[in-house]
C-alpha cells in the first residue's frame, strides 16, 4: 500500500476516494526508560530508548491507518498528516496520531 503526505501519487490517478482514516498508538513512559534518559540529557547527546519508542508507535499508528485504508477497499493512503501529543498526569504517555485519506489509484 502506498503511503504518502502528498495529496495525490504522481502517474497513478485516483479513481475514488474512500475516506478519511486514522491510527492512533499511546505508549506509557517506563520509569527505567526515564531514568537513563535523564542522565542522557545531563550529560548530552540522544536518547536512544526514547527514540525507538517513538518509531516503534510511529510504525504502529501508521499500520493502523493503512489496514483501515484497506477495510475500506483502498490501496493508498494520501495526505498523511503525523501528530505527537504528551499525555497524561505529569506528561506520563506519548500519543502519535496518523490521519489521511483512504483511496483507490
Amino acid at each position: 500500500m502506498i503511503v504518502t503526505t502528498t495529496p495525490t501519487v504522481e502517474g497513478r490517478p485516483t479513481q475514488d476516494y474512500l475516506g478519511i482514516v486514522t491510527g492512533e498508538v499511546i505508549v506509557g513512559a517506563n520509569l527505567f526508560r526515564d531514568l537513563f534518559a535523564s542522565i542522557t540529557d545531563i550529560v548530552g547527546g540522544r536518547s536512544g530508548k526514547y527514540e525507538d519508542v517513538l518509531a516503534r508507535a510511529r510504525k504502529e499508528a501508521i499500520a493502523e491507518m493503512q489496514e483501515e485504508a484497506r477495510k475500506l477497499g483502498g490501496n493508498a493512503v494520501v495526505g498523511v498528516d503525523l501528530d505527537y501529543e504528551v499525555l497524561g498526569q505529569n506528561g506520563s504517555m506519548l500519543m502519535v496520531s496518523a490521519s489521511g485519506t483512504a483511496v483507490r489509484l
